[in-house]
């Protein structure tokens, strides 16, 4: 039986170094770990970016996404039949059809749009498209309440930007139908609020884990994040 190969995914606003907490423990414990740059251009292309890198590795698979990176991980996941476990950080699972906008939108709690700021940007093919930052000023208390300050400033002046596109395209594929999920609900998030977090993983069927957290889980909490990682590998190892 071989260890599991850890792919992370990080969301919107972020960037692979999100998930640096964890990743000393994920190999001290003998997994490979993989954390990609998700591309945030669009919920389509950053799935098929996310398969493509699946799709090179040998062996089982655990995938964990925070944010829109569960939804990226649904999508990239979906009928890859090495990966054992889906671990939703602080995240989405969307049904087919559903788009994250159509989601934030169903329950009370989420207030991290409200603070998006939109820009234009200039597509390869020479079209005008918009894309999304957080105000920096507001980034900390919505985004990493519970982080310490010089940090969240930092990770205010870093954060990557999303497509206005990502967030509103409909999802076309939910991996979690198919293969078994772990959810961590971060009781403090504004983004992916606590009501809308139960829905989801009911309607899953999955695993919940509630962690007293702000929606930068994996920079406050790694610990907790590292755990239901190794939980779900452990769980589904072959």
């Amino acid at each position: 039986m071989s260890k599991q190969t850890i792919v992370l995914v990080h969301g919107a606003y972020a960037d692979s170094s999100s998930w640096n907490g964890s990743v000393d423990a994920l190999q001290e414990a003998g997994h490979r770990v993989i954390a990609v740059a998700n591309p945030l251009r669009g919920l389509e292309s950053d799935g098929d970016y996310l398969r493509s890198v699946l799709e090179t590795i040998d062996g089982p698979v655990v995938v964990a996404g925070h944010s829109y990176g569960g939804s990226v991980m649904s999508h990239a996941a979906d009928g890859n039949p090495n990966v054992t476990a889906l671990v939703y950080v602080a995240s989405f699972l969307a049904e087919v059809g559903e788009s994250l906008l159509e989601l934030v939108e169903k329950f009370p709690g989420a207030q991290l749009g409200g603070a998006a700021v939109p820009t234009p940007y200039r597509t390869p093919d020479g079209s005008t498209e918009t894309e999304l930052t957080i105000d920096p000023e507001r980034f900390p208390a919505l985004f990493a309440g519970d982080v310490d300050p010089d940090v969240a400033r930092r990770m205010a002046a870093t954060q990557r930007p999303l497509a206005l596109a990502a967030f509103t395209a409909p999802a076309t594929r939910a991996a979690w139908r198919s293969i078994e999920s772990w959810v961590l609900l971060a009781a403090q998030d504004l983004a992916v609020p606590a009501e809308l977090v139960h829905f989801m993983t009911e309607r899953a069927d999955a695993h919940l884990v509630e962690v007293d957290a702000s929606h930068a889980v994996t920079v406050s909490q790694p610990g907790a994040v590292t755990d239901l990682i190794l939980t779900a590998a452990q769980a589904t190892a072959r």
